[in-house]
């Protein structure tokens, strides 16, 4: 059995031959084992380079095991004199469900109240992206994102909303094409405060013009 991580780089799937070959041609030989299994021939025109393609795309998917959010937010902490609420609205969100390690999909809305430093704006993205790119469900994906947006700036409350749609709900199982998932965190004063968790509700669902 295979023990790949999720932790070699894009250009190792590329070029066979760098420091993580052994991984690259593990995965590539599970999917073509896989093709084998399902009753495919990959060895067919259109299957030849599907397992490296294949390995090339859950190295991308599940990145997130290699990254630090920490790392990824750096030094864009910046000293502000700011205590209202800020808002980074439908943010997207594209990760891979544990259970079947089929895709679900949506968006993410995250609002805090900081103590005198806010993230650059770009980095509340970046730190969703590397939870969701490891093998998620999506009430744990909510939680850590979260818990790392409150503790990394000390912030007086978080709020976090996400919606999102199941493969594995939508394309097997029960088959329910319209079925959409919504969680939430509520931190410090967005769960203490009702006025301020319905500012936070009313400015996500206020349309932009």
């Amino acid at each position: 059995m295979s023990n790949w991580t999720g932790s070699w780089a894009a250009d190792d799937v590329l070029k066979p031959g760098g420091g993580c070959e052994k991984e690259v041609i593990e995965m590539e030989d599970l999917i073509h084992q896989m093709l084998l299994k399902i009753g495919e021939d990959p060895t067919r025109e259109g299957l030849i380079n599907t397992p490296k393609r294949v390995a090339k795309s859950m190295e991308f998917l599940t990145s997130g095991y290699a990254q630090d959010p920490e790392e990824i937010v750096g030094d864009a902490i910046f000293n502000e004199d700011c205590n209202h609420m800020v808002i980074v609205r439908d943010i997207e969100v594209y990760s891979l469900c544990e259970h079947h390690m089929l895709p679900f999909y949506g968006r993410c809305h995250i609002g805090y109240i900081p103590r005198g430093r806010v993230f650059g704006v770009s980095k509340l993205a970046r730190v969703v992206d590397c939870f969701a790119r490891r093998l998620q469900i999506q009430e744990r994906l909510t939680q850590q994102i979260a818990r790392f947006v409150k503790d990394h700036i000390e912030a007086e409350g978080v709020g976090i909303i996400m919606e999102a749609r199941h493969l594995c709900m939508m394309m097997r199982g029960v088959e329910k094409q319209n079925s959409c998932m919504v969680t939430s965190a509520m931190l410090g004063s967005f769960h203490n405060s009702e006025a301020t968790r319905n500012e936070f509700l009313n400015l996500v669902r206020k349309p932009l013009d």
